[in-house]
C-alpha cells in the first residue's frame, strides 16, 4: 500500500503509462503538422462534442474506480476482522483454558496455550504468502515443529491446515476437561468467523473484474485520447500536444488506478499491507504469551507499506 505520494510514486505512474503517452503524443504532433503545415484543414474540427465524450466517459470511469476501490476496501476490512478475531481467539485460548487438578497439567496446558498461539500467527502468515500467491511454508516454517515441514509443503491449503489442527487440539483439551462445552463453543466460533474472512478474502482473489467490462472502458478511454487533438487543434495549435497529452494522460492515469486497485492481493505495491497487518497480529499474540522478544513492526519502504 503507497503511504507516501512523492515524485518517485508519479514517475512510477508515468512509466507504467509510458507507451500509451508516447502513442498520444506521436498522434498529437502528427494532427498539428497535419493541420498547420500540410494545411489539411478535414483533420480538425471545432464540432467534435469532446465535453460530452469527456463527461460521459469521466462518469464511467469514475464508477470503475468506485468498483475497484470497494474490491479493495472490502479486503482490507476482511483482514481487518482477522486482526479482531485472531486477538479474540489467543485471548480465549490464554485464558479460559485450565487444568483441573495437578502442576503436571498445568505445565501441559500452558504447552498447548503456547502452541495453539503461536499455531494463530503462522495462520495469518500462511494467508498473507497463499494470497499473494508466493511459498506460505517458508514464511511460517520456523512457528512449527520441524519434523512438519515436509507433510505441511503437501498442502494446497496452508492456512487452512492450521486451522484444523488448531481445531483437533481443542477438542482433545475439551475431552480432557480443560475447557468446558460453552468455552470450546466460544473459540470454536471465533474461528470460525476466520475462515468466513479467509473466505470472502479467497473470492476477491479468485473472481476478478468481468474482462469485458475493462476491455470497453479502455477503449472509451483510447477513442477520446483519439479524438481530442482533432477538436483542440483549431483553438490550441502548436500547443495541441501541450493539452491534448495532459487531458489524455488525466484520463489514462485514472484508468490505471482503478487496474492497480481491482487487485488487493497481487503482490504488488498497490495491495492490502497484509505483511505489516500480520506482523501486528504476531506482535500482539506473542505479548499474551508474555514474551518480550517480539518482531519490529513493518515500516513503509520507499513509501510502501507491505
Amino acid at each position: 500500500m503507497i503511504v507516501s505520494l512523492k515524485i518517485p510514486q508519479l514517475m512510477t505512474m508515468i512509466r507504467g503509462l509510458g507507451l500509451s503517452l508516447l502513442l498520444l503524443l506521436g498522434w498529437d504532433f502528427a494532427i498539428v503538422l497535419g493541420y498547420k503545415v500540410m494545411h489539411w484543414g478535414w483533420v480538425g474540427s471545432r464540432n467534435v462534442p469532446l465535453t460530452f465524450y469527456g463527461l460521459a466517459i469521466g462518469i464511467v470511469v469514475s464508477f470503475w474506480n468506485s468498483s475497484a476501490y470497494a474490491r479493495w476496501w472490502e479486503a482490507r476490512t476482511l483482514w481487518g476482522a482477522i486482526v479482531n478475531k485472531s486477538r479474540t481467539l489467543a485471548r480465549q485460548v490464554v485464558t479460559t483454558m485450565s487444568p483441573e487438578a495437578t502442576a503436571r497439567e498445568q505445565a501441559e496446558v500452558a504447552a498447548v496455550q503456547r502452541q495453539l498461539v503461536l499455531y494463530q500467527v503462522a495462520y495469518v502468515h500462511a494467508l498473507r504468502q497463499q494470497l499473494r500467491g508466493l511459498d506460505p511454508l517458508a514464511a511460517v516454517a520456523h512457528l512449527l515443529p520441524d519434523q512438519d515441514s515436509a507433510e505441511l509443503a503437501r498442502e494446497k491449503n496452508l492456512a487452512l491446515t492450521l486451522q484444523c489442527r488448531m481445531s483437533a487440539m481443542l477438542i482433545a483439551a475439551r475431552e480432557r476437561g480443560w475447557l468446558d462445552q460453552w468455552e470450546w463453543q466460544a473459540i470454536d466460533d471465533s474461528m470460525a468467523d476466520l475462515m468466513d474472512a479467509q473466505g470472502g478474502a479467497e473470492r476477491i482473489k479468485n473472481t476478478p473484474t468481468p474482462k469485458q467490462f475493462d476491455h470497453f472502458l479502455r477503449f472509451f478511454v483510447h477513442f477520446y485520447c483519439l479524438m481530442l487533438p482533432v477538436g483542440l487543434v483549431e483553438t490550441l495549435g502548436w500547443f495541441t500536444p501541450l493539452g491534448s497529452t495532459l487531458v489524455g494522460f488525466m484520463f489514462l492515469a485514472l484508468k490505471k488506478i482503478g487496474n492497480d486497485l481491482e487487485e488487493p492481493f497481487a503482490n504488488t505495491v498497490f495491495d492490502v499491507p497484509m505483511t505489516a497487518i500480520a506482523t501486528a497480529i504476531e506482535i500482539n499474540l506473542r505479548q499474551l504469551l508474555g514474551e518480550t522478544e517480539l518482531p519490529p513492526p513493518e515500516q513503509p519502504v520507499g513509501g510502501v507499506l507491505w
